[in-house]
């Protein structure tokens, strides 16, 4: 015998319970899909201070791939096939610019990279290096317009173009992703204010070392920004870039300077190889002060391992060394 099944009319309670869950469901799929664990944009900074700044504006709509790692030499880099398809699979690419990243068209083109990139020092001033054999290579004089020389790369040594860099960051990031602009805007922002804070703090730290002792040694010359803004007279016997090679000639001007003006501030740098500055310090009696963290960052968790602890720790490094002599 056939039987009419039996429709079960839901009680009014049950009728407000589904169309609570129906209204769940549509604002579910109205909703952005990063908000419900997508796989977040992905994006390689060339080395690990770029790759903090992508990481503040980002946050957590963006997967940051760094090529250069925490203690690596960006300069001397050599990219492997595997970072090649890592840097195909990305959305975009930030780079510093200035030539820092000699390595990146070659790699860009290994990798048949069809996404965006993004020169995030595009807009800044940038600064040459100064050729003087006869004072090893002073980056902190008062003629630092000069024009002639190989351009600083090392514009990120200036808390003021690190704003460029992150307004830059920012624009690029919301044209590969136009529904997280929002986002990226705010925290763009509230990174800016925390720069703010920090230029200021590294101000008044020196505010207390007088013009005279400013005199700092460092391995390679990746301070000039940092001269610029402080009126810090950095010296070094290597150029702009760590393949270039200390002049005999030079190193010995460079001793003399250190004993004639009793220089006691000698720092090696956590990416360079420390011989030459120990060299340095032994035949001028100095002790070195310490590393400084020019190119890179130090890895997760330690003493420098985000932009802001990198420019906190160096400046309380300097000002120690220099007023301790």
């Amino acid at each position: 015998m056939n039987q009419t099944p039996t429709r079960i009319r839901p009680t009014r309670s049950a009728r407000r319970h589904l169309l609570a869950a129906f209204a769940l469901g549509v604002a579910a799929i109205a909703a952005p899909l990063h908000a419900q664990g997508s796989t977040p944009i992905k994006t390689v900074a060339s080395f690990s201070i770029l790759g903090d700044l992508v990481q503040q504006v980002g946050g957590d709509r963006v997967q940051v791939d760094v090529l250069v790692g925490p203690g690596s030499d960006a300069h001397v880099f050599q990219p492997t096939p595997a970072q090649a398809r890592v840097v195909g699979q990305a959305r975009v690419v930030f780079a510093n610019g200035l030539g820092f990243e000699g390595w990146m068209d070659r790699l860009l083109r290994t990798a048949t990279y069809k996404g965006q990139q993004v020169v995030v020092s595009k807009g800044i001033q940038p600064l040459k290096e100064a050729h003087d054999e006869d004072h090893g290579r002073d980056h902190g004089r008062k003629d630092h317009g000069h024009t002639h020389g190989e351009t600083d790369p090392h514009a990120w040594q200036s808390v003021a173009n690190v704003k460029v860099y992150v307004k830059n960051i920012a624009q690029g990031l919301c044209r590969a992703d136009a529904a997280g602009c929002d986002s990226y805007d705010r925290n763009a922002q509230a990174y800016l204010s925390r720069l703010d804070a920090l230029d200021s703090e590294i101000r008044a730290a020196w505010s207390a070392v007088p013009a005279e002792q400013r005199k700092v040694i460092t391995s390679h010359d990746a301070f000039g920004y940092y001269a610029r803004d402080h009126g810090v007279r950095f010296l070094a016997p290597q150029g702009v870039s760590t393949e270039s090679e200390a002049s005999a000639k030079g190193v010995a001007q460079l001793v003399r300077q250190i004993r004639q003006e009793q220089i006691r501030a000698l720092f090696v740098e956590s990416i360079s190889d420390p011989r030459l500055i120990e060299q340095i310090a032994r035949e001028t009696g100095t002790r070195p002060s310490g590393a400084l963290y020019s190119d890179s960052l130090s890895a997760p968790g330690g003493e420098a391992s985000t932009y802001i602890d990198m420019m906190r720790f160096n400046t309380r490094a300097l000002t120690a060394a220099v007023l301790a002599r």
